[in-house]
C-alpha cells in the first residue's frame, strides 16, 4: 500500500474511533455531574478529544475538500466547524455561567452536525465500498472497512476481500447505533435522576417525634450529642475543612467578602456574645450540653471533636475557634433530617476537596481548571437542591432556626426555643397558611429576603447578579464591635420599614376598668405548648388564645390624620397605636428573642417643647437600660428561682412570664394614658417610634464586662431587691455546732448554692477585664438604637370646659387598612368588641373585600356568637367562593352547632387549596374523631405530623382516636407545657408590677416621671455609637 493511502487510512481509524469516543464521552458528561475522580478525568478528557478530532477533521477536510463542494458538504462543515470554534472557546474560558450561551451554541451545533452527518452518510442499497466513494461522492468509508476487517472476517483472508465484504450500510449502522445508544444513555440517566432524586438531598419529616433526645440525630452515643448534627460515618471531620474559606475566594471573591462581613462568619468565638453565653454555660453546667450550641455555632471545634474534649476557654483564640460558620458549614451538608431544627444535619467530606486545598500548585491549578471547564460536579456537591430549591430552602434553614430543648440540655423536660420557620410555614407569607389576615403578591421564603440578588461578576453569577452573603438581618451588635460600618448600613438598611407604626385613635379613657376588659373564660380543646416563643398561626390558639374581653368598645376619634381631633387640657386620653409587620415572614423580632431590646416609643411634647409624656425612654441619652414600662417585644424568661433569663442561659428556663411578638402579615394594638397638664401649650406632638437594639442593654453589658458580684446570693423571692449580708457558715465537716447566742445544738444545714441547673442567684457587677473580649474594639460597645418605624401628629389643645369627649370617626376607604390594622391588634389582644367595630368599619369602606367580612365572623366566632357569624362568612363566599379563610372560620361555626360533617366539608375545601395548613389539618381530623371515625381521623392527623411531628394538638387528639380505638399513646405528654411553672410566675408579679402589667393581654402604658424624661431631653434615634467602658455595678436586670 502506498505511504499516502496508508496515511490516509491511520487519520480515518483515529477519526473513527477517537470521534465515536468523544461522543460516549459527551454523553457521560451531561448525563451526570458526579464529583469523583473518575468524572473528573473524563471532564478533561473532553476538551482534549475535541481537540484531537478537531485537528483530524481538518487534516482530512483539506485532503478531501472536493469531497464537500456541495450544498450538503458545506453545511455540514459549518455545524461540526461551529461546535469545534465553540468548543476551543470554552476550553479556555470556561463554562461557567456568563458563558452558557456559548455552550448551548456548541452542543446545538455538535449534535446537529452529527445528524446532518448520519444523513449525509446513508448509503443506497447497491453501493458497496470497494470504490472508496459513497453515495454521495464522500471517501469516507474505504478505510473504515478496512479497520473493521479484522473484527469480522478470518484473519488469512486479505483486506480486499474484507473490503468488499462489508458495506457502507452496515458501517453506517453500526456508527449511528453509537450515536443513538450514546443519546438513550443521556435520555435515560437524566430521566431517572428528575424521577428518581437522591433521597439523602430530599428533607422529610419523619411520622412521629422522636420520644426523647436520645433518640435525634445520630443518638445518645453520637459523639455530637446532644446536638442533631452528625457525619455519615459517625466520625469527626477535621478542622481545616470547614476553615478553608478562603479557597472559595479565587472563584468567588465578592461572595466571600460578603460572607466576611455576616453574621455566619461571626456565629462562634469571634463573637464576643455567644463567647460570653458559652463561657458562662460550660461554668454552670458542663462542656456535654454545650454541643447543644456547637452543632450550629462552632463546626470547625465541634464537628472536629475539639470541643466535646477541651473546656472552650482553652481553644476559643484558636483559629479554629475564631473561623465561625464558613463556606462548608452550609455547603457541606449533604442531608436534613426534618423541619424539627436541633442542628439535624449531616456533613461529609467531598472527595475532591483536597485538591482545591492542595499546596501543590500543578494539582491547584488542575482542580480550578476543571472547576471552571465543567462546573456541574462542583455545582453538585456544595449545591444540593436543598440549597436552592424555592420549595426546600425554608426546610434547610430550619435546620439551625429552629430549636428546643430536652433533659440532655436543660436537665428538666422538652421546651420550645426560639422558632423562625413555623410561623413562616403556617403564615401567609409561605402561600401555605389558610388563615392569614395578609397575603404578599407572590409567597416568599428566607432567600428572598435574607439573601437577595446583588450585582457581582463572580464565577457562577447569574446575569450578572449572585444572592447576597451577608445574610442582612438584625444584628447591629456584631458589625459595631468590629468596627463594620458597611454591615452596620446594610442592617440598618435591611431594619428600616420592616414594620410600620400608626398613631391612629384617641380612646375615651374609661373609668375604672379599661373598655373591654370583661374577660369571659374560653375552653381550649388542647393543652398548651411548652414554649420559651410566641406561637403564631401554626396553632389555634395562635390567633386565638387571648382571654376574651365582651364589653363595649371605647369611643374613639379615629383615624387621626383623617379626623379632627383634640386634647382637653386636665383631661385624660387613650392613645391608640398600631404596629404592623410588612416585610417580615416571620414573627417580630425573630430569634432569641429573650435577649434583644425591641419597644414602642411614645412621647408627647407641647408647642413650648416640653416633654409631657414619655413611655419607652431610654437611660443615658439612649445608652442605657429601656424604662420598665415600656412596651416590649420579647420573651421574658424566668429561672426555677425567679430570677430573669438575661445571659442567653435558656437551660435554665422553667417558666415564661409573656412572650410578646408580632406575627407575619399581623398587627399590634398598644394603648398609652396620656394626661394633658393645665398648663400645657395649645398643641401636643405625639411620635412614635419602633426601636430595635440588638443585644438587650444588660446582655451586652454581662458579655463584655461581667463578673459574679463576691456577696451572699439573695434569691428575687426576698421582698427587698438589696445586698444582704448573711453569717458565715461553720466549717465544713462539721455534723454539728453552736450558733452564737442559742444554746441548742442543732444540725448544720449549708445553704444553698447560689448556682445550679435551675437557677442563679448571684448579682452581677459589669467591671470586668475588657482587654481580652472577642471584638475589634476592646470596650463595651454602645450598640444603636434602630428606629425602624415612626409616626408623628400633632393635635390641638381646648380649654377644660370643652365639649365632652365624643366618638368621631372620619370614613375614607383609603383608610381601609388603617381599620383593618387596628382591628387586628384588637382581635389578637381578645378585645373581640372592638376589633368587630373596627373590622364592621372596614366593610362600610370597602363592601368587596371578602376579607373583611371574614375577619368580622372571627371576632364573632370567638366570641361564641357563631349564628351572627354565618351571614358575613356567606357574604365573603359570595366575593369570593374559593377563599380558603371564609371555609375555615364557617367550619368552626357549623363546629359549634355540632353539624360535624358539614364543618368537615368546609374544612376540606380549605386544605384543596391549602394541604399544609396544620390547623386546618387538625379539625378536620377533629370532625372525624366527633363522628368517631377514629381511623379516619388518625390519618389526618398524620398528615399534620408530616408537617410539624411535633405539633401537640395532632399528638393530643392523636391519643384520644387510639384510646378510642383502644390503644394508648401519650407522647403529646412530652410537648405539654409544665402548669406548676405558675408557682414561679406568681411571685415574679408582685415583685415587678411593670412586667405584669406587660404580660396582661390587654394592658395600658403610662408615662415615667417627667423629671426623668426632662433629663433625658438629648435621646439618640439611632446614631451612630460612641463606644465608651462604664463600670457599673447593676442589682437587676432593667
Amino acid at each position: 500500500m502506498p505511504a499516502q493511502s496508508r496515511t490516509h487510512s491511520i487519520i480515518g481509524k483515529l477519526l473513527l474511533v477517537l470521534g465515536l469516543l468523544l461522543v460516549v464521552n459527551s454523553a457521560y458528561i451531561a448525563a451526570f455531574g458526579s464529583p469523583t475522580l473518575f468524572y473528573v478525568v473524563n471532564g478533561l478528557l473532553h476538551p482534549a478529544l475535541g481537540v484531537i478530532v478537531a485537528v483530524l477533521s481538518a487534516v482530512y477536510l483539506a485532503r478531501h475538500w472536493d469531497n464537500f463542494a456541495g450544498y450538503a458538504g458545506k453545511t455540514l462543515v459549518a455545524l461540526l466547524g461551529l461546535a469545534a470554534v465553540l468548543g476551543i472557546y470554552l476550553a479556555v474560558v470556561g463554562m461557567t455561567r456568563p458563558h452558557s450561551a456559548a455552550l448551548y451554541a456548541h452542543v446545538a451545533a455538535a449534535i446537529a452536525g452529527l445528524v446532518w452527518l448520519l444523513i449525509h452518510l446513508r448509503p443506497r442499497e447497491s453501493e458497496s465500498l470497494v470504490s472508496g466513494v459513497g453515495s454521495h461522492g464522500m471517501p469516507l468509508m474505504p478505510w473504515v472497512c478496512t479497520f473493521l476487517a479484522p473484527f469480522k472476517t478470518p484473519r488469512h483472508e486479505n483486506r480486499a476481500v474484507a473490503t468488499k465484504l462489508w458495506t457502507q450500510e452496515r458501517v453506517w449502522r453500526w456508527s449511528a447505533g453509537v450515536m443513538l445508544a450514546s443519546a438513550a444513555f443521556y435520555g435515560v440517566a437524566t430521566l431517572n435522576d428528575h424521577a428518581y432524586p437522591n433521597p439523602r438531598y430530599m428533607i422529610r419529616n419523619p411520622r412521629a417525634a422522636p420520644a426523647s433526645m436520645d433518640d435525634e440525630g445520630g443518638g445518645a452515643h453520637s459523639f455530637m450529642f446532644p446536638s442533631s448534627a452528625q457525619t455519615p460515618d459517625g466520625k469527626p471531620i477535621f478542622s481545616e475543612f470547614f476553615m478553608s474559606s478562603e479557597s472559595c475566594r479565587r472563584c468567588h471573591a465578592d461572595i466571600y467578602d460578603q460572607w466576611q462581613s455576616s453574621m455566619h462568619h461571626f456565629a462562634s468565638f469571634n463573637n464576643q456574645w455567644y463567647r460570653k453565653s458559652i463561657e458562662y454555660m460550660q461554668d454552670t453546667i458542663g462542656i456535654k450540653p454545650s454541643l447543644w450550641c456547637g452543632g450550629c455555632h462552632d463546626h470547625a471545634l465541634s464537628i472536629a471533636d475539639k470541643m466535646q474534649k477541651l473546656p472552650i476557654r482553652d481553644i476559643e483564640n484558636t483559629r479554629a475557634g475564631q473561623n465561625g460558620l464558613g463556606c462548608m458549614s452550609c455547603h457541606a451538608i449533604v442531608h436534613v433530617d426534618s423541619t424539627m431544627g436541633q442542628g439535624g444535619i449531616t456533613f461529609e467530606y467531598p472527595k475532591l476537596a483536597e485538591l482545591a486545598e492542595s499546596n501543590n500548585p500543578l494539582l491547584r491549578f488542575l482542580h480550578d481548571y476543571d472547576v471552571k471547564l465543567n462546573p456541574k460536579p462542583h455545582r453538585n456537591a456544595f449545591l444540593k437542591p436543598f440549597h436552592k430549591e424555592p420549595d426546600q430552602v425554608p426546610e434547610f434553614c430550619s435546620a439551625c432556626h429552629k430549636v428546643h430543648l430536652d433533659v440532655p440540655v436543660n436537665h428538666y423536660r422538652w421546651i420550645r426555643g426560639f422558632n423562625d420557620y413555623d410561623n413562616w410555614q403556617a403564615s401567609g407569607v409561605s402561600g401555605q397558611g389558610a388563615r392569614s389576615f395578609y397575603y404578599p403578591p407572590q409567597p416568599r421564603n428566607c432567600v428572598d429576603c435574607h439573601m437577595p440578588l446583588v450585582p457581582s461578576q463572580d464565577f457562577g453569577n447569574i446575569h450578572g447578579s449572585v444572592h447576597s452573603h451577608r445574610f442582612a438581618a438584625a444584628n447591629t451588635a456584631v458589625p459595631v464591635s468590629h468596627g463594620d460600618t458597611e454591615q452596620l448600613q446594610e442592617v440598618e438598611k435591611f431594619l428600616k420599614g420592616a414594620l410600620s407604626v400608626d398613631i391612629f385613635a384617641l380612646a375615651e379613657e374609661p373609668e375604672g376598668e379599661p373598655a373591654g376588659a370583661a374577660v369571659a373564660g374560653r375552653r381550649q380543646e388542647t393543652p398548651q405548648l411548652a414554649s420559651t416563643f410566641a406561637v403564631g398561626e401554626e396553632s389555634s390558639a395562635g390567633l386565638a388564645g387571648a382571654p376574651v374581653a365582651v364589653g363595649p368598645p371605647a369611643k374613639l376619634a379615629a383615624p387621626l390624620g383623617r379626623v379632627r381631633a383634640s386634647l382637653t387640657r386636665g383631661e385624660t386620653v387613650r392613645v391608640e397605636v398600631v404596629v404592623r409587620t410588612r416585610k417580615l415572614g416571620h414573627f417580630f423580632p425573630g430569634g432569641t428573642v429573650d435577649a434583644f431590646d425591641c419597644w414602642l416609643e411614645l412621647q408627647a411634647r407641647d408647642s413650648h417643647g416640653r416633654v409631657i409624656f414619655w413611655s419607652g425612654a431610654a437611660a443615658d441619652d439612649g445608652r442605657g437600660p429601656v424604662e420598665p414600662g415600656a412596651h416590649f417585644y420579647r420573651s421574658l424568661l424566668l429561672d426555677a428561682h425567679g430570677n430573669v433569663i438575661n445571659k442567653r442561659n435558656a437551660w435554665a428556663a422553667r417558666a415564661t412570664m409573656y412572650a410578646r411578638l408580632i406575627p407575619p402579615g399581623a398587627a399590634d394594638t398598644v394603648h398609652f394614658r396620656l394626661k394633658v397638664p393645665q398648663d400645657s401649650g395649645d398643641a401636643i406632638t405625639l411620635t412614635a417610634k419602633l426601636n430595635y437594639r440588638k443585644f438587650s442593654w444588660w446582655n451586652t453589658q454581662f458579655a463584655f464586662a461581667g463578673v459574679p458580684e463576691a456577696v451572699a446570693p439573695v434569691s428575687p423571692r426576698a421582698a427587698s431587691n438589696q445586698p444582704v449580708t448573711v453569717p458565715a457558715p461553720p466549717p465544713r465537716g462539721r455534723e454539728f455546732d453552736t450558733y452564737e447566742g442559742r444554746s441548742e445544738t442543732r444540725p448544720y444545714r449549708a445553704p444553698p448554692p447560689a448556682v445550679t441547673n435551675d437557677y442563679d442567684d448571684r448579682r452581677w457587677a459589669f467591671t470586668g477585664d475588657v482587654a481580652q473580649v472577642s471584638a475589634k474594639l476592646k470596650q463595651i460597645p454602645d450598640v444603636p438604637i434602630v428606629v425602624i418605624a415612626q409616626s408623628s401628629v400633632t393635635l390641638p389643645v381646648v380649654a377644660s370646659d370643652s365639649a365632652a369627649f365624643a366618638e368621631t370617626l372620619q370614613l375614607d376607604p383609603q383608610d381601609r387598612e388603617r381599620w383593618n390594622d387596628y382591628g387586628i391588634g384588637l382581635l389578637l389582644q381578645g378585645d373581640l368588641k372592638g376589633a368587630e367595630r373596627a373590622f364592621g368599619i372596614v366593610t362600610k369602606l370597602d363592601p368587596k373585600y371578602a376579607d373583611g367580612w371574614v375577619n368580622v365572623a372571627r371576632a364573632r366566632v370567638q366570641e361564641g356568637n357563631t349564628d351572627a357569624a354565618k351571614p358575613v362568612l356567606e357574604k365573603a363566599l359570595e366575593l369570593n367562593p374559593d377563599l380558603a379563610s371564609a371555609h375555615y372560620f364557617y367550619g368552626l361555626a357549623l363546629k359549634a352547632d355540632g353539624d360535624y360533617g358539614g364543618a368537615y366539608s368546609q374544612f376540606a375545601r380549605a386544605a384543596a387549596r391549602y394541604p399544609n395548613d396544620r390547623v386546618n389539618r387538625n379539625q378536620m381530623g377533629r370532625m372525624l374523631f366527633l363522628q368517631r371515625k377514629y381511623r379516619d381521623a388518625v390519618r389526618e392527623y398524620e398528615r399534620t405530623l408530616s408537617v410539624d411531628p411535633e405539633d401537640l394538638e395532632a399528638h393530643y387528639n392523636l391519643m384520644l382516636c387510639y384510646r378510642g380505638l383502644g390503644s394508648n399513646e401519650q407522647l403529646y405528654l412530652r410537648f405539654k407545657a409544665d402548669e406548676a411553672s405558675r408557682a414561679i410566675t406568681g411571685p415574679y408579679k408582685l415583685a415587678h408590677p411593670e412586667d405584669n402589667n406587660e404580660a396582661q393581654p390587654i394592658h395600658e402604658h403610662v408615662s415615667v416621671a417627667l423629671e426623668f424624661a426632662e433629663s433625658r431631653t438629648r435621646y439618640s434615634e439611632g446614631k451612630s455609637p460612641k463606644a465608651k467602658v462604664r463600670s457599673q455595678n447593676v442589682r437587676a436586670a432593667p
